[in-house]
C-alpha cells in the first residue's frame, strides 16, 4: 500500500530536492520506521488515513525503543518532509504532521580551536614531502573558507578563481556558492597545484579534482579526518577535533570579530539562519569570558 508513495517520494528527493544518496536513504528510513510502526499498531492505514494522534503515538513509540531525542527530532523532520511531498502531489488534502512537535533537544555547542591552536596544527605539517604540501593547502583552505569536509574533497580546479580571491563550492543538495579565499590558502593551493600535483598520475574522471592521493584519485572524507587527527597529536592539541572543527572555528572567529550573521550564513552555505545562530551563543560565551578577564567589576567577583 505504501510502496508507490515511497517510490514517488524517493524520486522527489533525488530529482526535485537534488539530495545526495546518503540523505535520500536517511529520509526513506524515516518513512520505513513509520510503516514498521503501522504494521504493529495501525495495519491497513494509508498515509492519508493517519492523524496527528497517530504520529504522536509513533514518536512516543520510537522513544520507548531507546532512540535519543536528537534522533527522534531528525525523524520527525523526515516525516514532515514526506507529508510535504504528499501535499505537493495532492495525495492528501491536510497535513497531519503540521502540528507534530519535535522532542526537545539540548543543543551542544561544538568544540572550537583558537587561532593559535589552528596555527600549531598547520605548523605541525612537514612540508618536505608531496603529502605535506597538499595537506598544508587543504588545511589553509578549510580554515580560510569554512568548508564542509565533503566540499573539500569535492573541490575542483575549474572552481578556483584565485586571481580574484574566490572559489566556487558545491554544497548540500548540489547548491553552489561563491566563497572568498584568503591569501595564505591561495599561496599554498598554487604551490600544491603547480609544483606537486602536476607530477602525480592522472586518473580518468579525476583530472579536475584538486586534492589527490598518491594514486591520482580524490581523497576520502575519512582520509581528511585521519590527517587532522594525526596533526592534532603532533601539535599537542588534546581537544576532540575533526574536520568539522575547522568549519566551526572559522564561523566562531568571524562572529567574535563582529561579522554580520547573514554574511556568515552565506559563506557557510546554511539554508536557514537558525543553523548559523548557534555561533551567536558561542559569541556570548566569548563576550562573557572577555568581561570576566578584563573588566574590573567582573574581576572583583
Amino acid at each position: 500500500m505504501w510502496e508507490p508513495y515511497k517510490k514517488g517520494y524517493k524520486a522527489y528527493l533525488q530529482l526535485e530536492k537534488s539530495l545526495s544518496d546518503h540523505s535520500v536513504m536517511a529520509y526513506l528510513r524515516d518513512v520505513a520506521k513509520l510503516t514498521d510502526f503501522l504494521e504493529q499498531w495501525g495495519p491497513g492505514k494509508a498515509p492519508g488515513d493517519l492523524t496527528l494522534k497517530d504520529l504522536q503515538t509513533f514518536v512516543k513509540w520510537v522513544g520507548e525503543l531507546g532512540m535519543t531525542a536528537t534522533s527522534q527530532a531528525r525523524m520527525v523532520s523526515g516525516i514532515r518532509s514526506f507529508y510535504k511531498y504528499l501535499l505537493t502531489e495532492q495525495v492528501i488534502q491536510q497535513d497531519p504532521s503540521a502540528l507534530l512537535e519535535t522532542p526537545k533537544t539540548k543543543r551542544k555547542l561544538p568544540d572550537t580551536l583558537g587561532f593559535d591552536e589552528i596555527e600549531r596544527i598547520i605548523n605541525a605539517i612537514e612540508l618536505g614531502s608531496p603529502e605535506g604540501g597538499r595537506n598544508r593547502a587543504i588545511l589553509e583552505t578549510m580554515y580560510s573558507c569554512g568548508l564542509r569536509v565533503s566540499e573539500v574533497v569535492g573541490l575542483r580546479i575549474s572552481c578556483l578563481y584565485l586571481d580574484v580571491g574566490f572559489i566556487r563550492v558545491i554544497g548540500k543538495g548540489n547548491k553552489e556558492r561563491l566563497v572568498p579565499i584568503g591569501s595564505d590558502a591561495v599561496k599554498y593551493i598554487r604551490i600544491y597545484k603547480d609544483q606537486i600535483r602536476v607530477h602525480q598520475p592522472q586518473v580518468k574522471d579525476q583530472e579536475d579534482i584538486l586534492f589527490l592521493n598518491k594514486s591520482g584519485k580524490g581523497l576520502s572524507r575519512v582520509m581528511i579526518f585521519y590527517i587532522i587527527k594525526d596533526l592534532a597529536v603532533k601539535a599537542g592539541i588534546t581537544k576532540n577535533i575533526s574536520p568539522h572543527t575547522f568549519r566551526h572555528s572559522f564561523a566562531t572567529h568571524l562572529v567574535e570579530g563582529g561579522a554580520d550573521l547573514r554574511a556568515v550564513q552565506e559563506m557557510l552555505g546554511h539554508e536557514s539562519i537558525t543553523t548559523t545562530e548557534i555561533y551567536t551563543h558561542l559569541d556570548r560565551d566569548f563576550l562573557r569570558n572577555t568581561l570576566q578577564q578584563f573588566h574590573p567589576a567582573f574581576r572583583k567577583a
